[in-house]
Order: structure tokens, then sequence, then C-alpha cells
């Protein structure tokens, strides 16, 4: 490669891939055996936050390098464009001559400025099984093919959906990690799930008929990891092939992470319990970046987008800005090279998916407060201690008032600040109707919210994640 060509970039999304479920972050099943072997040739940072819970906003941080306040989406359901006083990833690199091309992004807010978009199916499901992360590949590596013989400097934008819902990997990681009867009547764990009117119906149109145990549909999921991952090492080989692996910046960085059998939100991504903020994020890049190295401060996705530019050695400043605020988030080489051992160990946190709240997390305590009742019927303010309870199953709201006080008061002390920074609103506050019904505004009760919010079948469920990328 030429001195002065900058490098390629990789970033691959995966959607809903729970950290805690890579064998690299610990898992004790073999899920990611060729991402621990590539996270061995470069950086794993092991406290990444996806501080602006779902999809939607959280791409929205990952590929503008801003927070909440910045990009003003907080909403899976965000209507229109990501803010036209700010640059996209794909805008910025373009801007540097790169050329651009994101597969399975179509019709995201973030997704603005790329000079190609590609999709590709979820299916066929043939005997119920659903190949995303080969289907993905297939047209990933026709697109890597152009970008190499066309010569130029690239940017290439993969999501990974095999994590999310439906959990349907093919065969043989359908059983990969699970021996036992799924239909066993006498294990019940799954009544709850089926039993819960706003997801029951999607559940049963992709979970085996008379399905019982939780521990298959968890299996599932962890095959469906296990599946992508193989699925990711053909990309890898690919780079190899063509000679550049070492000199393309590689990213592989979660959306955020997923609820399985945790808090009753059943297999799903809403609220903002650790295990849907925890994400994971590796970079590779041999000529800026120390293999092994394994990261412990605390980042967020705004983060990340500075980081690229900064591996890349590209300048900010030599693009033209439609405004004065680049980004919100910082280059992560402070913490690779050992110069600050953190950012932020403090930070406001976002969800407004299927519920509406907001919070502040720090490295000892969550405070959880509800805008609006939701249809978990959750009480209106949460309190868990990370260090004695970090799976945040005993709320101490009630016995730890002093503590709800003070770290309300340090969340809405921030909000403050970045309104007045930004001179615009928190947009938890100002989005109507989140939940896409026009004109309901803010459910008054849980049971409201029970009633009114439904995924339906699968095809539903495809419908309502297209409607999600729609702009207006």
């Amino acid at each position: 490669m030429a001195k002065d060509r900058p490098p390629n970039i990789v970033l691959m999304g995966v959607d809903s891939l729970h950290a805690d479920h890579m064998s690299c972050y610990g898992y004790s099943r073999q899920t990611t055996p060729h991402l621990d072997r590539f996270a061995q040739g470069g950086a794993l940072f092991e406290r990444t936050y996806s501080a602006h819970i779902p999809t939607t906003s959280a791409y929205a941080s990952m590929l503008t390098g801003m927070d909440c306040f910045g990009t003003q989406v907080v909403a899976l359901r965000h209507r229109g464009p990501v803010r036209s006083e700010i640059l996209t990833a794909a805008e910025i690199l373009r801007g540097f001559g790169y050329d651009t091309a994101c597969v399975g992004f179509t019709g995201n807010p973030s997704s603005r400025g790329f000079d190609r978009y590609l999709d590709y199916s979820w299916g066929s499901r043939d005997q119920g099984r659903s190949p995303k992360a080969q289907n993905l590949n297939e047209v990933s590596l026709r697109e890597l093919e152009r970008l190499v013989e066309n010569g130029e400097p690239f940017f290439l934008f993969l999501r990974h959906m095999d994590p999310h819902a439906p959990y349907l990997p093919p065969e043989p990681y359908e059983r990969m990690f699970y021996h036992g009867d799924e239909t066993d009547p006498g294990n019940r764990s799954m009544e709850p799930v089926m039993n819960f009117k706003p997801f029951g119906d999607f559940f049963a149109s992709w979970m085996p008929p008379g399905i019982t145990d939780k521990d298959y549909v968890i299996a599932q999921y962890d095959g469906a990891i296990a599946y992508m991952d193989a699925c990711i090492r053909t990309i890898f080989t690919a780079l190899e092939t063509y000679g550049i692996l070492d000199e393309t910046i590689v990213a592989i960085n979660g959306d955020h992470g997923e609820t399985l059998y945790d808090h009753e939100c059943w297999f799903d991504h809403h609220g903002i319990y650790d295990n849907v903020l925890h994400v994971p994020l590796i970079l590779r890049y041999p000529p800026r970046i120390p293999a092994g190295l394994r990261v412990a401060g605390y980042n967020q996705h705004k983060d990340l987008l500075p980081t690229l530019l900064d591996l890349a050695d590209l300048d900010p400043d030599e693009i033209d800005w439609p405004s004065e605020k680049r980004f919100d988030g910082r280059s992560l080489m402070a913490l690779v090279r050992g110069e600050e051992p953190s950012f932020e160990t403090e930070f406001y946190i976002t969800e407004c998916t299927w519920m509406r709240k907001h919070g502040w997390r720090t490295p000892e305590w969550k405070l959880i407060r509800a805008l609006e009742p939701d249809f978990h019927f959750k009480p209106e303010v949460e309190l868990y201690n990370l260090i004695h309870d970090p799976e945040e199953n005993s709320n101490l709201a009630e016995s730890e008032p002093e503590v709800v006080a003070l770290l309300t008061s340090r969340m809405e002390a921030w909000i403050e600040k970045r309104e007045r920074e930004t001179g615009l609103t928190d947009p938890i506050y100002t989005q109507g109707d989140w939940h896409g019904y026009q004109g309901l505004g803010p459910f008054k009760t849980s049971q409201q919210a029970y009633d009114t919010l439904y995924i339906g079948d699968l095809k539903t469920a495809i419908r309502i994640q297209a409607e999600s990328r729609s702009e207006e």
C-alpha cells in the first residue's frame, strides 16, 4: 500500500450481540472461536457500552461520534434523517476519497452518505432455519471484490443480524449447545414467555411447537452467534487472500446486547440493564494497535468514529463541516496507549423501544427512571448495586432513597448541561408517539401499554424492523 494512501476500513456492526455470550469475553460456551483468535491480533475492549438503546439510536452514536443530544435520536421508530448539522461516517470518509458501501443497513437514519447500498435476505428458512450470515457473505464478498478491484481506499460497513430474534441457526448449530428435550412436559420455564401477550404470537411463529424449555431458546441464540462467527471468518479469509488484512482497519462492534430470560423482558433488547448496555468492541490494525491487548477502561459508541479516523490518520478539520461541533466522543487510542485508564465511568443512558426510560450508570450503581408506565408493570424507579448485584435482580430504590436522590440529581445536572451546550432538548422527552401509535400519546397505565403493544408474528416483526428504518 502506498504511504500516502489511507487504510481501508471494515466495520462489522452486530445486532443484539450479548458480550457476555462470547467466549472471548469469558462465556463458558465456545461461541466465538474465530473472533477469539481475531481479537488476539488486536485490542478487545472489556467495557464498551451502548448508552442509547435500541438499534436506531445506537447506530446513530456509533456512526456519528455523537451522544443522543447531538444526534437527537433515541427511539427505535425515529422518523426522518439524522440532523443535517452533523456528518455520518460515510459522509466524512467520502470526503477523504473513500469508496463507501454498506450491506444490510438501507434506510437507517445514520446510514446517510454511502455510495452503495446492498441488502441481503434473512431466508430462505429451509426447514425452519435462517442462514442470515451466509446470505450477508454472498453479497459482501462480491462487493469486497469490486472495492478491491476499484483500487481506492474503501469503507465497508456490514450489519450482521444472526443474534437478533428469531434465533434460527442452520444445522449443526441448532443442537450444538443443547442435547435435551425442548418440549419436556415437566419443564414449565417457557410458560411466562409464551403467555406474555405483546410477544407471544411472535415467539410462537418461530419457536418449536410445544416449546417448554428456556434453555433450548438460549442455546439457539448461542448457536446463532457460533454460526455467525464461522461466517465472519470467511470475510477475514477474503481480506487475507487479497493481501490487505494487515493494512485494513477492522472493527467489530455490537449495537446493543440482548435480554434472554432476564428481567422478564423475554428474548429481546429493550430495557437498560447491563445485558443490553454492555457490547463487544474489537479493533485490529497491526500498524497502530498492539496484538493481544485487553483494554479495561470505560468507553461508549460515540468514541468509535473518532477512533477510526485517528487510526487512519485522517484529520477531521480537513472536512467542510456544517457546524462547529465535530464529535462528542474521542479516540480510544488514548486507552490503547495507556495514556488514560478510562473515559467516562458514569454516564447517561436511555431506552425508547417498547418502554421509555432513562437513567444514570456509575461503576457501583444503576438508576432507572420510567418516563411513563411500561408493559412489564415495573416500578417507576429502579436502583441496583452493580458491585453486589451485577445481574440487577434486587431493586434497592425504596431502601436507598438517598442514593436515588443523588443519582437523580447527577442525571438531571447532566441533562441540563448537555441541553445548554447543544441548545437542544433531551430527545427522550420529546419523542411524541414513539411507540408507533399516532395520536395516542404517553401511556397512562401499564395495563394500557400491555394491551396496546404487540409484535405479531414473524412477518409483522420484520415489517416493524423495516418501518423503524424508514424515513419520512
